[in-house]
């Protein structure tokens, strides 16, 4: 008699449970959500180098507001000496309009062995979406900015002037949804200035492996019309990382 008394409360409590906590439930969307990525290569032999890059993105999405910020950071040493050092932070505010978005935006570079050794610069401007369906994202954007850049020191000029000039900053944001695991993004960015013309293409191709688990391969090619004398136009970082993101 005991036992079958216990064994139709305990019935009874797991039927409460499983009313409370359906099998199909998930936990309602948040307004937060990151992405954090890293990579590290070591090569040990006939040459001893070692790599690194790091990249976190925050974003804070509410039905009015929309506050983004990407955090990068790239190393790179061989047996002798540091060859590659480099740190990049955007941040960029929106506010949401019914037919687009306003937005301030900042970003900030130090890289060791750029061309520039110091960027800054400041935006403002309006962006709305061109496409925008569950598989398909296209957001464009213009605004004018303000930009700081110090060259890299060189024996000519020891020593160098910043350029600070008035811009002209126009961005394109696609993002493709290939299918259920594999998606495809690129950014476009253009700052037009009276000293100096840059030209940014950032893409991404991530395919997942489980869960919140994808691997990710990423090219960001940056070409500056101007630059101090001995140095390339051009800069290139390719980047194969692990991803996680959280929401």
């Amino acid at each position: 008699m005991l036992r079958t008394l216990l064994f139709f409360v305990t019935l009874s409590l797991s039927s409460g449970a499983w009313a409370l906590v359906p099998p199909d439930y998930q936990e309602p969307p948040s307004d937060f959500s990151a992405e954090i990525e890293a990579g590290l290569q070591i090569n040990t032999g006939n040459t001893d180098s070692s790599s690194f890059n790091g990249r976190t993105k925050l974003v804070y999405d509410t039905k009015q507001f929309r506050q983004e910020g990407v955090f990068k950071g790239y190393y790179a040493a061989d047996s002798e000496k540091t060859t590659s050092e480099k740190y990049d932070a955007q941040v960029q505010s929106s506010y949401k309009l019914y037919s687009g978005y306003i937005f301030a935006r900042g970003e900030f570079t130090s890289d060791r062995f750029g061309s520039y050794t110091r960027i800054a610069t400041v935006s403002t401007g309006y962006g709305f979406d061109a496409v925008s369906t569950d598989r398909t994202k296209l957001s464009l954007e213009i605004g004018p900015g303000y930009r700081y850049n110090l060259p890299q020191e060189s024996d000519t000029e020891p020593f160098p002037d910043p350029d600070r000039e008035i811009i002209l900053r126009t961005a394109a944001k696609f993002e493709q949804k290939i299918h259920e695991y594999t998606s495809f993004n690129a950014d476009f960015t253009s700052e037009l200035g009276q000293v100096t013309n840059t030209f940014t293409l950032d893409m991404g191709y991530k395919n997942t492996l489980f869960q919140d688990w994808a691997f990710k391969i990423g090219v960001n090619i940056k070409y500056t019309d101007v630059v101090p004398e001995g140095s390339k136009k051009t800069d290139t970082i390719s980047t194969f990382n692990l991803l996680y993101t959280f929401q």
